[in-house]
């Protein structure tokens, strides 16, 4: 009976999204950045909660972070000042897109965001912005963080909390 309970609970805690803590190093996927110069931005359009839409024409001549967070998630609450400090300075040369991986209600997740004062666009988990999630690539964890270059290559993977630090080695 107790092997058993131990699959059940492996196959079950494998099977759905998990936070990565934040006394876990950031995590690179080596296959992934093996080929990380042939990998390029997919072809994308999400609308932010302020009704934007923001797709490959819209961040043309940037780098594009595209950052998976959810409001429960430690490491992803951790992290959002280090992406608000980024943008603050870099905007000019980068576009942020905090895209949320629960399905939550808007007024919720505004409220979230005003609270943490995001700067950056926040993109909620609808039934259309989620078709497009997947042509980013496949998050395991949360947070999860795709950096593509301005020629559309990607840049960096990452799984993890991430700071300004990790930030500007990537883009400066």
């Amino acid at each position: 009976m107790k092997k058993i309970f131990i699959i059940l609970y492996t196959i079950i805690s494998l099977s759905t999204v998990q936070a990565i803590t934040p006394d876990i190093p950031s995590a690179k996927s080596s296959s992934l950045l093996n080929y990380k110069n042939t990998i390029k931005i997919p072809e994308f359009s999400v609308i932010d909660i302020n009704g934007k839409t923001h797709n490959n024409n819209t961040i043309k001549g940037k780098y594009l972070i595209v950052n998976f967070w959810a409001t429960w998630c430690p490491p992803c609450r951790k992290e959002i000042p280090a992406l608000i400090e980024f943008y603050s300075k870099n905007s000019d040369i980068i576009e942020i897109l905090g895209v949320n991986y629960e399905q939550a209600n808007i007024d919720n997740i505004i409220d979230f965001t005003d609270t943490y004062m995001v700067n950056y666009p926040i993109i909620l988990s609808d039934e259309n912005n989620r078709r497009e999630y997947k042509k980013f690539g496949e998050v395991i964890g949360l947070p999860t963080t795709y950096i593509y270059a301005p020629n559309g290559s990607l840049a960096d993977y990452l799984m993890g909390e991430i700071n300004v630090d990790t930030l500007n080695k990537v883009i400066h």
